[in-house]
């Protein structure tokens, strides 16, 4: 999943092929769509496929820059959206019969993305439930993460695009010339990342983001930070959560973050 090489003179396009994720192991077009809708709080029903269009093409751009290598799915739904923006941009055409409507170019894409949402949401209820034998689940016992006393429907899992936003907000208070590169002995790579990570966790239990990643880190070390949260994601070691929307974001490991205590802010 993660593609490493080494290069005598890595330059920004040799840490791009050095430092490179697939976007599909983690979540698809649909999931970003949603993401995109629920962050804007807009109806699903009347999509302003402008505004949605727009968004979505400026993750894609966003998630290259953050080295994740866009699958054909992600540009076919872009292809799509653009596709819809034009017929809705042409202007209607006089009925002949009376009562007679143009179909709503936005029509399969609601319904493609009612379905999915479906989809995640039963699953998201299995996986919140403890198994106990074959076809047999429980309703797991949380415990809040700091100030989560404050927040009447408990903290929010997060998802990669939550990730996404929280990195690139970190990113553009980081000043783009301070990329530098370094001997490869010296490198900050993957892989010491996530020993970190894990090693921190295992001290504390829970980790706040800048705790891990601030804007004094170099845009290297975020980078590589933000794959290393990736892979720790994919395996399944690590949860990530809010207290509420826009708050501080946490992470527990996976195993243990039903029972985690956290420490208060």
């Amino acid at each position: 999943m993660l593609k490493l090489a080494q290069e005598e003179n890595p330059s920004l396009e040799g840490f791009q092929e050095i430092y490179n994720v697939r976007l599909e192991k983690f979540e698809g077009p649909l999931d970003l769509l949603l993401h995109l809708i629920r962050k804007n709080e807009l109806d699903i029903y009347d999509i302003p496929i402008s505004v949605i269009t727009r968004q979505y093409l400026d993750y894609i751009k966003l998630m290259k820059d953050l080295n994740l290598e866009v699958a054909g799915d992600f540009l076919l739904m872009a292809s799509t959206l653009l596709h819809i923006k034009s017929r809705m941009l042409l202007p209607k055409e006089e009925q002949e019969e009376e009562g007679e409507e143009e179909p709503d170019p936005r029509a399969e894409l609601i319904r493609r993305l009612l379905e999915y949402q479906q989809y995640k949401e039963a699953g998201m209820v299995l996986e919140s439930r403890a198994l106990l034998g074959r076809e047999v689940f429980t309703r797991g016992c949380q415990e809040p993460l700091p100030n989560a006393g404050q927040v009447d429907e408990g903290p929010l899992e997060l998802g990669l695009f939550d990730l996404v936003d929280a990195f690139r907000a970190l990113l553009a208070r980081i000043p783009a010339d301070s990329f530098h590169y370094v001997a490869a002995a010296d490198t900050f790579n993957i892989a010491d990342c996530i020993n970190e990570i894990l090693a921190l966790l295992q001290e504390q239990d829970t980790l706040r983001f800048d705790e891990i990643v601030d804007e004094d880190s170099t845009r290297e070390r975020v980078i590589v930070t933000f794959l290393a949260m990736l892979e720790l994601c994919r395996l399944k070691l690590i949860r990530i959560f809010q207290n509420e929307p826009h708050g501080s974001i946490w992470f527990v490991p996976a195993v243990a973050n039903d029972a985690a205590e956290a420490p208060h802010e």
